[in-house]
């Protein structure tokens, strides 16, 4: 079993507050992190696609009364649009009886549905996170290129081959075209929305071009901007937006688009191998997609980020704001010897950032070093570790000024 770096995070978040929403994309390994905390806990679990837990909660308030000094664990809670508002009512009748935290832990797969019903009937008695793929510190050191060619959601990284690895992801693939996502209502073609991942992937870590990808598939541009929403909406893919400064050069103003999973990006196009990734046009900027997955999946939850590049060449891959606010320039190479470009310094010249990396993708007991300019060069799980620490301290200052405060956090938000 894996353990999973989220999970202290929410015994504190629930014994902090009286509800934690969890997202995240289907067998990203909600439900398995969910029983690991029930059993924890004192709690009651409840999977809502089951028909018999479903009729559990017919009369949700009188089943709340009677498991009232039990941590409640909804999964699958989106199936339940109408659920938030008598948890709101429930909640307050368990705070003026001195109950105020660990009351439910919600569990559902559409982020942007979730939000917005969590945050119009929940707020402020409500946090959010989301479980992201495996990153690289949950893996062992010498896993990474494993890692990196299946993919982080569990069942795929662990699979005994490739081979069944691939075979994993080829089902989720077809289990979210023609299942989960005509659940969440769009009546989109599973053959045309299939064709539309698969060429996100061909175009994995570029600008987005809606005009071209509305021509490969016959549709207009508002086709093509649902399109992409919903598989936004569904944690599957990054729309990377580009960071905008006031110093006055011509930026780009076009997203970036990833597929969000290394693994399922090489199942669309049908990469099986590391060593067939390695002779593949999509190297490189699956590399990119990777690196970033992971840093954000690290970053401390008030921090900004996006991309840098104006017109004359200037360009940064990732640049971060920090929660203690510094500003973070990095670089995303493959290789063990990075060469950083003219168009990174360019672009650090413009932004003056505080600390500066390349991130590469040398052995992990490879040691940090200097490339010149003040830029520090780190392999992935040297940077993850960085940021570890780099999180800890800005959470715990903003745990002790939220406290001395009284205030509370209600809920995380990607800029």
């Amino acid at each position: 079993m894996i353990d999973r770096s989220l999970k202290q995070t929410l015994h504190r978040l629930l014994d902090a507050n009286p509800a934690v929403v969890l997202t995240g994309p289907r067998q990203v390994g909600k439900t398995t992190l969910a029983r690991e905390i029930s059993e924890e806990r004192d709690a009651v679990y409840l999977d809502l696609e089951r028909p018999s837990h479903l009729a559990m909660i017919g009369d949700i308030e009188e089943y709340c009364e009677e498991q009232s000094d039990k941590l409640l664990v909804f999964d699958e809670v989106h199936r339940m649009p109408g659920l938030f508002a008598p948890l709101r009512s429930i909640i307050d009748e368990r705070r003026r009886s001195g109950r105020r935290t660990g009351l439910f832990l919600l569990l559902g797969s559409a982020s942007q549905d979730l939000l917005k019903q969590s945050s119009e009937s929940l707020a402020g008695r409500v946090a959010l996170r989301e479980l992201q793929p495996l990153a690289v510190q949950e893996v062992d050191a010498g896993e990474l290129r494993t890692l990196w060619s299946r993919g982080g959601f569990p069942d795929s990284f662990l699979a005994e081959t490739d081979a069944a690895s691939l075979d994993w992801r080829m089902d989720f693939i077809r289990s979210y075209l023609e299942r989960d996502i005509p659940q969440f209502g769009p009546r989109i073609p599973a053959e045309t929305l299939r064709r539309f991942w698969t060429m996100l992937a061909h175009n994995q870590g570029q600008l987005h071009n809606a005009a071209a990808l509305a021509r490969g598939l016959d549709v207009n541009g508002v086709t093509i901007a649902r399109y992409l929403d919903l598989l936004v909406d569904l944690l599957l893919v990054r729309r990377l937006q580009p960071w905008t400064s006031n110093l006055g050069r011509r930026l780009v103003k076009a997203p970036k688009v990833y597929i969000r999973d290394s693994g399922i990006c090489h199942a669309l196009l049908g990469i099986e191998t590391i060593d067939a990734l390695f002779g593949h046009p999509v190297v490189a900027v699956s590399w990119e997609g990777f690196v970033i997955e992971n840093i954000i999946s690290a970053l401390p939850r008030r921090a900004a980020w996006g991309f840098y590049r104006t017109s004359g060449g200037a360009e940064i891959d990732l640049v971060v704001e920090s929660g203690s606010g510094e500003l973070w320039a990095i670089e995303i190479k493959r290789g063990a010897a990075p060469k950083v470009s003219k168009g990174f310094y360019s672009a650090c010249e413009d932004l003056r950032p505080d600390r500066k990396f390349v991130v590469h993708s040398g052995t992990a007991d490879q040691e940090d070093y200097p490339v010149g300019r003040g830029i520090r060069a780190k392999t992935l799980p040297r940077m993850m570790s960085w940021l570890a620490g780099a999180q800890g301290d800005v959470e715990e200052n903003e745990d002790a000024f939220l406290a001395a405060a009284g205030k509370r956090v209600l809920a995380d938000t990607e800029w």
